[in-house]
């Protein structure tokens, strides 16, 4: 017997949508049907950018789910434009993820305990996990991660950061070439931070600290080689 569909986690609710080619009516189109883990799907990979493996991971399926999940998706999507065919969306074995069930896990870009101040170049990311929220919000700390060689956005730490269930990275300085790719994997970031790690990310975890938006000087130039 095949084995049954586990439910797709969707970030929110998708709405039941129908569209279709101007001026001819619904009864003389084909249909296309899409279901909502398929328009879920679309929406991280394509309009959100995750990378595969961390859109799996949002969805709560393995990296070959999502691939044949998206595959489907985009397959009807274009059938549906390219043919001149009705599309409509619903359906499928979903559950809408509720706030706070993937918890909140803070990696820092370190050097002798102190945030790093350029992400690329730091010994080592310590990881805390977050326990409750708001002012009352607590930190567990957890097995550091070791920097990998080579600059940060290029070196494939993001991705070892993602799969250790990280959400959020504060750092110092930050170029948008990195940012992108951290938020490829899922990772949220944090720039602008100085100090004890520990301290800035308790000061983040209980709301206390935003992103300053600023980037590393010369980071996603083109020619830039991250050499500082």
């Amino acid at each position: 017997m095949p084995r049954p569909i586990s439910e797709r986690r969707l970030g929110a609710a998708i709405p039941s949508r129908f569209f279709k080619p101007a001026g001819i009516p619904a009864r003389d189109l084909a249909e296309v049907v899409l279901g909502f883990d398929e328009a879920e799907a679309l929406r991280l990979a394509d309009l959100e950018g995750l990378y595969q493996e961390a859109a799996a991971r949002s969805m709560g399926v393995s990296r070959q789910t999502f691939g044949r999940i998206v595959e489907s998706a985009r397959r009807k999507a274009a059938d549906a434009i390219l043919n001149g065919k009705a599309l409509r969306i619903e359906g499928g074995e979903i559950s809408i993820r509720e706030q706070g069930e993937i918890p909140m896990k803070i990696a820092v870009p370190s050097r002798e305990g102190l945030v790093d101040e350029h992400f690329g170049h730091c010994k080592e990311f310590l990881i805390y996990g977050v326990e409750g929220s708001g002012a009352k919000a607590a930190l567990k700390s957890e097995p550091a991660i070791p920097s990998l060689e080579g600059c940060g956005c290029k070196s494939g730490v993001a991705s070892i950061l993602a799969k250790a269930g990280v959400t959020h990275l504060v750092a110092g300085n930050m170029g948008e070439g990195a940012v992108r790719v951290l938020a490829a994997q899922g990772i949220a970031v944090v720039r602008g931070a100085s100090g004890r790690a520990e301290e800035v990310a308790l000061a983040f975890a209980r709301g206390a600290l935003a992103d300053s938006g600023v980037g590393c000087a010369g980071h996603g130039e083109a020619g830039h080689e991250c050499q500082h």
